[in-house]
């Protein structure tokens, strides 16, 4: 999820992910950088690739490792490594790239964007390649591949998975006599629970929700509409389709909590949810894995799936993707062959255990090295299992940036209480009808 609020610690390098991925094209196409620094559009550079990416920290040394192990076993197909400046800017480094012909043989994308991506002509149509038996594209979780597919064509590899589970500090819930959540809790129990832990008084809160109406804000309504058994738009992606019981029954849940009990934290989008946390003034968080290592070792936490409505307990995910991108048939084979490697089951677990990134393949979870994973990252075996509970995934269409602002906006303003849910409900399926429409 993953996207990507403002927050004030940044966890392992990665950018707190999910959300401001969403980006206009018409903006992306103003933007007037460069970038990627590295590859020239000309073929005339051997098998030598690009490789565009926004890591740092432990997860750039990670990828540096293994981009170096590659170069030593494969001396004529070699690997060049180059920061794009952070991930929440791939996207427009990446276009910017196209006019100044300076674009990578690989990009590190959001899932988001490749919608956008899938209509440049240089772009890697990996639809036939994935299924090398080799590739062994089935052992992707569904929600990767889902990503990873437009329009019937599977323009991406898997480089990141996530999912949204519930995080709860036991001191709290011991303090306040409330069981501690577990995998069956439901809407009410949620509700109940949060209630019980809040005090307006004191300033403490069960939950915090970010509602600054920016994807972040959207893709948790997402996970209960879902639940509910709703959906965001039409199966053809050309009507909006969340104006329904299991919309205003998500919105209502927000809204009982958020004004009627008072019961949750509004962040504005800074992020300060986690300071907030770690001082013992939130009981809750839905978040990812991304925000465990900036909890503080003093706060003791335990993780859960999400509470469920009518037994559905399913998260939303936010899949990150290697693109590949034509210079030469000799360097896009090399592209080819190197996200595969990169991506394989046993590669992809040393770069898990080394920077505490989800497994990427089911298989991974299967191999020996995957109880390292485990003893590094305890905490982590509940969002590993949570990929299960990814069912859906958001839409992949360009016009997905205008019907987010429309649905964060919508939902933001039911939990300000400025609007009813059923009113809300109308008004912001009226103004996705009018973005899908490109009016």
């Amino acid at each position: 999820m993953a996207a990507d609020r403002p927050t004030p610690r940044l966890p392992r390098g990665r950018v707190a992910r999910r959300c401001t991925a969403v980006i206009a094209v018409g903006a992306v196409l103003l933007v007037g950088v460069t970038a990627c620094g590295g590859g020239k559009a000309s073929s005339d550079e051997g098998t030598t690739i690009t490789v565009a990416h926004g890591y740092t920290d432990v997860e750039a040394a990670a990828l540096k490792t293994q981009a170096e192990k590659w170069n030593t076993d494969h001396p004529t197909t070699k690997v060049n490594l180059v920061y794009n400046g952070g991930n929440d800017s791939a996207l427009q480094k990446t276009v910017a790239g196209f006019t100044a012909g300076n674009y990578p043989d690989v990009a590190y994308e959001y899932g988001s964007s490749a919608a956008q991506l899938a209509r440049q002509p240089k772009l890697v149509d990996l639809t036939e390649k994935v299924k090398a038996s080799g590739f062994n594209w089935d052992d992707f979780y569904p929600s990767e591949r889902l990503a990873a597919t437009v329009d019937g064509k599977v323009v991406g590899v898997p480089a990141l998975v996530d999912n949204l589970s519930l995080v709860y500090n036991k001191k709290l819930f011991a303090a306040a006599g409330v069981p501690e959540p577990t995998n069956d809790w439901t809407w009410e129990q949620f509700r109940d629970a949060s209630k019980k832990l809040s005090d307006p008084a004191k300033k403490t809160y069960g939950w915090a929700y970010v509602n600054d109406a920016s994807e972040d804000t959207v893709w948790r309504y997402l996970a209960m509409l879902w639940q509910a058994g709703g959906d965001l738009l039409t199966s053809d992606n050309t009507k909006p389709a969340f104006d329904s019981p299991a919309g205003l029954a998500s919105l209502q849940q927000l809204r009982d909590m958020a004004v009627t009990d008072k019961s949750v934290y509004l962040d504005t989008g800074n992020g300060n949810y986690l300071n907030l946390f770690n001082s013992g003034k939130i009981a809750m968080l839905w978040t990812g894995p991304w925000d465990l290592s900036s909890i503080n070792d003093d706060v003791e936490y335990g993780v859960t799936y999400l509470p469920g409505y009518q037994g559905n307990h399913e998260t939303i995910s936010g899949p990150d993707l290697y693109l590949l991108f034509d210079h030469s048939s000799g360097r896009t084979d090399t592209a080819v062959k190197f996200v595969s490697w990169l991506t394989s089951a046993p590669v992809h677990l040393e770069f898990a255990i080394a920077t505490g990134d989800l497994p990427l393949r089911k298989s991974e979870t299967e191999l020996p090295g995957y109880q390292t994973f485990l003893s590094k990252y305890p905490a982590e075996k509940v969002f590993v299992a949570n990929l299960d509970n990814v069912k859906h995934v958001r839409p992949n269409l360009p016009e997905y940036a205008e019907v987010s602002t429309a649905v964060g906006q919508m939902v933001q303003s039911v939990l300000l209480g400025q609007a009813e849910p059923a009113a809300a409900l109308k008004t912001g399926s009226q103004a996705v009808a009018a973005a899908l429409a490109g009016s």
